[in-house]
């Protein structure tokens, strides 16, 4: 079996699964957000259910529109905090103690290898760049899963990306998901679970990782996972809050598809309106004048992104023409990067610097797009009025390209500033 396919049948009570199979799981942990939860809470009233069936595996973070954007946005994270009061939940999180929910889950060590996890956003899948199964589903799937701690799949197909090769400068994890959604298309991976390895892989930092597996939703990917190894267990180690276990997939394991990328031939990647597959090589979009730069998301909000766009921006300026918005992922990374004096680098740039939130990725507030606007962003979608207006674009990069660009009032890269 796959590792996919072992950690469903661990969690279904089976030796054996097979893709294409339906089967039952039990579930290790169930997410939702300020959009999603207020539907999960209807759908488990109106079910009849009495409790939850742990008080201690739901985890609501309102981090979409907040910081409350307005009364619409108040009104959805009060339901959280209600439901989450009546019920016990300990895995509330209010602003001041969140941050973009796939950002602090594994910072928080809240989830773990080979754990089942659901969450109602399709970017749940970020969480297989720690060796589990993890994946998007409905509210009304959460708000069952709520009352039983079950839920239903159909065992995906897997397919697996081989990557060898070295990376060339300012080449991340970003433009490996970039560059590989780009060859197979939005629906290249479709209910499939897309397993990341090669020796480019095994040398990518857990953050570069993370990006990748979010990614995989891009991609039709049911899920995104990397086998566990040394990596992940340094990770996970004094983090993690519950017991773990480290699955990898046999030698002769099927996959639907099998592609191999030569990572010297990726180049710093772009992803151009309005879908994702849309890709081209940086250094060819240097005509391409923006408006806007957001470092940010669950995406590239961590740490190490605010430290490789602060790298590119220090002792330079914002480009008169663009606005520059840094949304550290989480207040732990916020703080962090205020004791590296990350911040200052930003501030003096003339950037500006805002608490932990999804914000722009979806529209949401921190940042719209007017009529006309381009932004690059950091983020995972572009789709036509993503950022805000239907008549607006949005590119997507790595925190590199993205902060080399706000100095150069379009898109570029780091070497055009000597780096």
């Amino acid at each position: 079996m796959t590792i996919t396919e072992k950690i469903l049948a661990a969690h279904s009570g089976k030796k054996k699964v097979d893709a294409g199979e339906l089967i039952n799981t039990r579930v290790d942990l169930i997410l939702a957000n300020d959009i999603t939860a207020p539907i999960a809470i209807h759908e488990f009233k109106k079910i009849g259910a009495r409790d939850v069936f742990d008080k201690n595996r739901i985890v609501f973070i309102p981090d979409h529109f907040a910081p409350q954007k307005d009364i619409k946005a108040a009104e959805q994270c009060k339901l959280l905090k209600e439901f989450s009061k009546e019920y016990n939940l300990s895995l509330y999180f209010e602003v001041g103690r969140m941050g973009i929910e796939h950002a602090l889950l594994p910072e928080q060590g809240l989830v773990v290898p080979g754990d089942m996890i659901i969450g109602a956003d399709s970017h749940t899948c970020t969480y297989g760049a720690l060796g589990a199964f993890s994946t998007g589903v409905g509210s009304t799937d959460v708000a069952a899963a709520m009352a039983t701690g079950e839920c239903w799949f159909k065992v995906p197909e897997s397919m697996k990306c081989i990557y060898y090769g070295k990376l060339n400068k300012w080449v991340g994890g970003k433009d490996l998901i970039l560059h590989t959604i780009g060859d197979i298309g939005v629906d290249g991976a479709l209910y499939m679970a897309m397993e990341f390895e090669g020796e480019a892989i095994k040398n990518l930092p857990m953050y570069g990782r993370l990006t990748m597996c979010n990614m995989a939703i891009e991609a039709g990917g049911k899920s995104g996972i990397i086998v566990p190894d040394g990596i992940t267990r340094k990770y996970v180690k004094g983090r993690a809050k519950r017991e773990y276990t480290f699955y990898k997939s046999d030698k002769r394991s099927r996959y639907v598809e099998v592609r191999e990328y030569d990572c010297s031939k990726i180049p710093l990647t772009v992803s151009c309106p309005h879908l994702p597959s849309n890709t081209k090589p940086a250094a060819e979009l240097n005509k391409v004048a923006i408006d806007q730069v957001v470092i940010g998301s669950c995406t590239n909000g961590r740490l190490e992104d605010l430290r490789e766009a602060a790298q590119i921006i220090k002792g330079k300026k914002v480009n008169p023409n663009v606005r520059m918005i840094v949304i550290p992922a989480t207040q732990q990374i916020y703080k962090q990067a205020i004791k590296e004096k990350l911040v200052d680098i930003f501030i003096d740039a003339e950037a500006v610097v805002s608490t932990p939130t999804c914000g722009p990725c979806l529209g949401g507030h921190m940042g719209i797009l007017a009529k006309g606007e381009r932004a690059l962003a950091t983020t995972n979608r572009n789709f036509v009025g993503r950022m805000g207006h239907p008549e607006s674009e949005v590119y997507l990069s790595n925190p590199a390209v993205a902060a080399a660009s706000a100095v150069l009032g379009r898109i570029g890269t780091p070497e055009e500033l000597g780096l």
